[in-house]
């Protein structure tokens, strides 16, 4: 059977918490799902994400079971080697020199994890939402599309954005969308990507 994955980058936040803006984004996120039959949701263990979380459950029917997992946190999954890395934007390197290479290490454990729970098909058909992070959307992305482990950079999503990806026994994983926003009004759109790329 299939396994439907929605993929959520928290609301916009503001010092770690859902700024106002945020809190509509979510809640537009739950509207935008709720006749989806969702099974679960799960979030990163950070307020943002978890407040985020709440927000969405409480517009789907009751019931849905909701749960934080450590594998969708906040960290880094995959680095390019150094020599690729010359070659990239500065962002890209400064983003990465942020955290020790300790943190690294245990980002790619956790984006490995986060692949071997999550994006695999199931017995029976579910849909699950992960509220989580920009990196950690990109990082599935980037498996969905078979592109190398580092291509997560430059996959950006809007807070409250939704990608859709779809697993199926015997076929390759299914990019069904990606930075869905027709949920929201124009003015909560593009918040939390760089400004330069806005639409």
């Amino acid at each position: 059977m299939a396994r439907w994955l929605y993929l959520v980058r928290h609301g916009e936040a503001i010092d770690g918490r859902l700024s106002d803006a945020g809190k509509r984004q979510a809640r537009l996120v739950g509207q935008r799902l709720a006749d989806a039959p969702v099974g679960a949701i799960y979030h990163s263990p950070l307020p943002r994400a978890a407040d985020t979380a709440a927000l969405i459950a409480a517009q789907l029917p009751s019931g849905v079971r909701v749960a934080e997992s450590e594998l969708i946190g906040d960290y880094i999954p995959a680095v390019p080697d150094p020599e690729l890395l010359r070659t990239l934007p500065a962002s890209y390197a400064e983003l990465i020199a942020e955290n020790s290479p300790a943190d690294v290490a245990a980002g790619a454990e956790l984006a490995a994890a986060a692949l071997a729970r999550f994006a695999i098909p199931t017995e029976a058909e579910t849909r699950e939402v992960l509220v989580t992070h920009n990196q950690i959307v990109g990082w599935f992305i980037r498996h969905v599309l078979d592109a190398p482990s580092w291509r997560w950079l430059g996959l950006n999503q809007c807070n409250g954005a939704i990608s859709t990806l779809l697993f199926r026994p015997a076929r390759p994983a299914g990019l069904v969308s990606f930075n869905e926003l027709g949920h929201l009004p124009v003015e909560l759109r593009w918040t939390g990507f760089p400004a330069e790329l806005r639409g």
